[in-house]
């Protein structure tokens, strides 16, 4: 039997993504240390930069607009989209802002007090303040007045060009004394909506969590090894799947007890991936047979990452029924989930 995706899947998978970002920042900062959770941080969002930034200014359409406009258009309109609070002003064609009012969305719920200022800082010096760099404009620098984790109303800032070449450490200058200006979204740009129905918009917000999974791994992999990857990575992956069971079954329509019933669970989640997903039984046992693993295509992690990754389903099986056990493993490029009383 082959799985559709379905809307409630989409948002079930963004939200157990979201949380495994937040819960792997936060296991970095409570088990390795708060500089080991910002390195990965800024490494996590210059991959995704680098990945991600110029053709997403192309796909918007912006990248004929002045330098610090299509910079700070290109982060309303990309976290909108993945569902986002997120706030623009321009001030003129070399002074645009971008704010992030809460709750903000990667250190969601009480997370943020757990996230050290530096730490968050990570994505400024990943990304933000990149951006130049990959425009080729040695002028282009951006410049945080705020952030959310250290009280202030809404991560935020505005990028600037400063008219002359800028220093590397001038790419990302905080000032925390200077006003931000009101956000009027009368006067604020916006996407022609009419191509984005519904089911277009939960596929990209679902989009824009995986991203983030598509990222972390690697960039884990990179900086600390595998061993620590599964180490923290699987940690945090078992919490999630755990802390989050409930929410994403009851999304799912799914009921708590049986082997069938997680293997309804675990395909819709797999089926809103854009994965290829079959469900069969035999031997006493749920057999789940997926085709290919799209949501790393193009990026063959080490075993350890994939271990750590599948913990997230341990850990929703020992809510559903701790009595159930999930057995996995590799089938050439696809996954077996074999899932026995």
């Amino acid at each position: 039997m082959s799985v559709a995706p379905s809307l409630a899947g989409y948002k079930a998978i963004s939200k157990l993504y979201n949380a495994l970002m937040t819960g792997l920042v936060l296991t970095l900062v409570t088990r390795k240390s708060a500089d080991a959770a910002a390195q990965f941080v800024e490494g996590h969002f210059r991959r995704q930069h680098l990945e991600k930034f110029l053709p997403g200014l192309k796909k918007l359409g912006l990248d004929g607009l002045p330098d610090a406009v299509a910079c700070a258009q290109y982060h309303y309109f990309s976290n909108a989209l993945g569902g986002v609070k997120t706030e623009y002003f321009a001030e003129s064609d070399r002074k645009a802002w971008v704010r992030y009012p809460p709750p903000r969305w990667i250190w969601q719920g009480a997370a943020i007090c757990g996230i050290p200022s530096h730490v968050n800082a990570g994505m400024l010096h990943g990304w933000h303040g990149h951006n130049g760099v990959s425009l080729g404009n040695n002028r282009l620098g951006f410049v945080c007045t705020g952030q959310t984790v250290d009280g202030s109303s809404g991560l935020e800032g505005y990028y600037y060009d400063h008219g002359h070449e800028i220093s590397e450490r001038e790419r990302v200058r905080f000032a925390y004394d200077e006003p931000t200006p009101d956000y009027d979204p009368a006067k604020a740009p916006k996407l022609d909506m009419v191509d984005w129905p519904e089911e277009r918009l939960k596929k990209v917000e679902r989009a824009y969590a995986m991203e983030y999974v598509r990222s972390l791994v690697p960039t884990m992999l990179a900086l600390f090894g595998p061993d620590e990857t599964a180490k923290h990575l699987g940690h945090a992956a078992r919490l999630i799947g755990m802390q989050l069971y409930d929410e994403t079954a009851s999304l799912l329509g799914v009921e708590a007890g049986s082997a069938q019933a997680f293997a309804t669970y675990l395909s819709a989640l797999a089926a809103a991936q854009g994965e290829t997903i079959e469900i069969a039984s035999g031997g006493g046992a749920v057999v789940l047979h997926q085709t290919g693993w799209r949501l790393m295509d193009g990026i063959n992690p080490h075993d350890a990452a994939f271990e750590a990754w599948n913990r997230l389903w341990e850990g929703a099986l020992a809510v559903h029924n701790r009595r159930l056990t999930l057995i996995t493993k590799r089938t050439g490029d696809g996954i077996e989930w074999r899932i026995t009383g």
